[in-house]
């Protein structure tokens, strides 16, 4: 007799490798959470390394450290963060599932979601790179070992040496020639959705859009892969004229074209165009994931570990996905250490087919800002051996005099 689908969810849920990490932490020596400290910046351009994000730090009183990290609503996330440091001081870091489940029960009362769920990602990203640190072991370890040696990148355009808007060309060259990446992502229409208060779109509009996609193809052909972000700005009429406009086009996938609060109208448009949705580095928990699951209408399952739960939800629902024979591409277009963790859990997932990057932060601002920053080599990117995440922050960033600090605990 086949198991009801919900109760084989859940099953799946529970990772064989539980028990193990599990039984290695309760090896690690004894510890207590004993302070919690934030750091954010006020304005990106309050430092030289282009800050957006809200860092979290929890020590314990055996002296080992974690970092988190979430964005970019920083000043709500920090708040949160120090609303609930009392229901975190004194407890035993190593207890990640019960501590987040403690913390997503509290936020709902106060309907979970936004800053709430990216401070409760900060607080398990932190708490699993203190894991590592106290294991002395990196997390992928901890979470599955190294199913990905190497991790196929793209490249999202932010703001750097050229605008893909009239020369996306040169990006893409400059990334085949330095970086071997051969990917990239670009969101040509969100000009027109601005303009027409994203309630309808033109041929004009559409023409226009094209250009740089055509600018793409014409140099490169087949060579490459073209992903399009369309930032949830659409409607079902628009995005399914968008989507038929862009098939000649073959992009890689077509990424939250509609809000993602109904995925039966996600699905209407996946029956609309013969390209592939990626939906959504918006959504947050297992249980918005897996209504979109049901709806069948994604081809590609995209998270950002520092806005869905942290890394602890994020791996059931790249679990999740994988139980529908669907890929994972995390969003990575943030702070650092949404970087780092990502490539820790894709590296030790079955089920990735490409992970984001940004040229402007491995080549300028990371560097700034980093001991260790991250860098891509021939398409690919390594996972870092240190323990935990293994990000490093320079101390004159942490302290950097813009900075916005705030303590809980002592």
């Amino acid at each position: 007799m086949a198991l009801p689908r919900r109760n084989f969810l859940a099953g799946l849920l529970s990772s064989p490798l539980a028990a193990a990490y599990q039984k290695a932490a309760q090896s690690a020596p004894p510890m207590r959470i004993r302070r919690i400290e934030t750091v954010y910046w006020k304005a990106r351009e309050d430092a030289p390394f282009w800050p957006h994000w809200t860092w979290l730090k929890i020590d314990t009183d055996s002296g080992v450290s974690g970092i988190g990290e979430t964005y970019p609503r920083n000043a709500n996330e920090a708040a949160a963060i120090h609303g609930v440091a009392g229901e975190l001081i004194g407890r035993d870091p190593r207890d990640i599932e019960r501590i987040w489940a403690d913390l997503y029960r509290s936020f709902d009362y106060q309907v979970t979601g936004g800053a709430e769920m990216r401070a409760l990602s900060a607080i398990d990203l932190a708490l699993w790179d203190l894991l590592g640190k106290s294991l002395n072991a990196p997390v992928y370890r901890l979470i599955g070992g190294k199913t990905n040696p190497r991790v196929r990148l793209y490249n999202t355009c932010f703001p750097y040496k050229y605008d893909f808007l009239r020369e996306p060309e040169k990006i893409m060259r400059e990334l085949i020639d330095t970086r071997g990446i051969g990917a990239i992502k670009v969101w040509p229409f969100d000009g027109a959705a601005q303009r027409n208060g994203h309630q309808y779109i033109t041929q004009q509009d559409i023409d226009q859009a094209l250009e740089p996609v055509r600018k793409l193809r014409d140099a490169f052909g087949n060579q490459i892969e073209i992903a399009m972000e369309f930032h949830s700005n659409w409607n079902l009429t628009a995005a399914i004229r968008i989507a038929r406009a862009l098939e000649p086009y073959r992009p890689m996938w077509l990424e939250d074209m509609l809000l993602p609060g109904n995925p039966n109208q996600y699905r209407e448009l996946a029956l609309a165009t013969s390209l592939p949705l990626t939906i959504s580095e918006r959504m947050a928990g297992k249980m918005q994931f897996e209504q979109l699951l049901a709806a069948r209408a994604a081809k590609f399952v995209m998270f950002d570990v520092t806005w869905c739960g942290g890394l602890t939800e994020a791996r059931k629902i790249a679990n999740m996905a994988d139980a529908y024979q669907l890929p994972v591409a995390p969003h990575t277009a943030g702070g650092p250490l949404l970087f780092y963790a990502s490539t820790h859990l894709t590296t030790a997932s079955p089920n990735v087919w490409i992970q984001e990057s940004c040229q402007r932060f491995y080549e300028r601002d990371w560097p700034a800002m980093l001991e260790n920053p991250l860098a891509p080599r021939d398409g690919f990117i390594q996972v870092p051996e240190e323990p935990g995440f293994g990000m490093k922050i320079k101390p004159e960033a942490w302290n950097h005099p813009a900075a916005v600090r705030q303590v809980s605990g002592t």
